[in-house]
């Protein structure tokens, strides 16, 4: 049985990574700002606690502290989506470099939102194109904070996720009410790619960086074969029987954002990304293809 800690862990994909360890014996704990289960510990993602003294001798530590994107980028919000990162990372780095028996393995949350909006470029984690904007600045700083201290006998991986696909939360359950409502066209010019990974492989490929002892660093978790918007809504409509999807051009995503205190760049950006460590070193998805992962939910 392993100890697993999960900082971050009550949200969605938080949940899912705790049912995945728990049916499989191990002992898991969710760092949270709000405990609500035994074995729950609380903390605020900023300082030092009572917390800290399970994370000795714990096997792994995984970080998914971080305020949504799904909002309007004010500067206030801006901020917190920084600074819940930058913080919680910052915290646990100083807490396990005090431990006398760090975890092993510690993985932290990332985003494939760090490579630049590409149609053509296939990013992997050695030619990806890293570019300057809100969003992936975020995701470098982010980056530097974890890396920043090399921390003897502890295996560090940054999970550059993509989009995950699932029932219980994340995108998936607004774009199956939007193809439902007559919505499911094609988001801007439908063109942009949509990088993502079903919630199943998402948890496997979590315990997979584990188990494998000679993997570390940056890791695109997402599925091998990311697909064109308008392929995605167009399975979409099929799923759901829907025999027509009104088209959303930009000019009416950037209204609908602005009433539903979100961002259009969540939509429109292409993401264009590629799994190449998951796949050289040999971690099998039961998902590949977004028709498959989309018939399973």
């Amino acid at each position: 049985m392993r100890k697993i800690i999960i900082a971050g862990g009550s949200g969605f994909l938080g949940k899912a990574l705790e049912k995945y360890f728990v049916t499989k014996d191990e002992e898991v704990f969710i760092l949270t700002r709000s405990p609500k289960a035994n074995n729950h510990l609380q903390w605020d993602a900023k300082t030092k606690g009572s917390w800290t003294s399970h994370l000795n001798k714990a096997d792994v530590l995984i970080n998914l502290t971080g305020k949504s994107v799904d909002c309007r980028y004010t500067e206030a919000n801006k901020a917190a989506i920084l600074n819940s990162r930058i913080e919680s990372t910052q915290v646990l780095n100083d807490a396990v470099a005090e431990l006398a028996h760090p975890p092993k393995v510690w993985i932290n949350a990332g985003s494939a939102t760090i490579y630049d909006d590409s149609l053509s470029h296939l990013n992997t984690e050695e030619n990806g194109i890293i570019g300057n904007d809100f969003s992936m600045n975020v995701c470098k700083h982010w980056e530097a904070t974890f890396f920043e201290n090399d921390i003897e006998g502890i295996r560090k991986i940054v999970a550059r996720t993509s989009i995950v696909l699932g029932n219980k939360g994340g995108a998936f359950p607004r774009l199956k009410q939007i193809t439902k409502l007559g919505l499911g066209g094609k988001q801007g010019n439908g063109q942009q790619r949509f990088s993502w990974i079903h919630i199943d492989d998402f948890c496997g490929a979590i315990e997979y960086l584990i188990e494998q002892h000679h993997i570390k660093g940056v890791v695109n978790v997402t599925a091998p074969h990311p697909e064109k918007n308008e392929t995605l809504m167009q399975l979409l409509r099929k799923k759901y029987k829907m025999p027509f999807g009104l088209a959303q051009p930009k000019w009416l995503l950037e209204i609908g954002a602005f009433f539903l205190r979100t961002e259009t760049e969540l939509l429109l950006k292409s993401r264009n990304v590629y799994p190449e460590k998951l796949i050289k070193h040999g971690f099998s998805f039961q998902y590949s293809k977004l028709a498959m992962a989309l018939e399973n939910l």
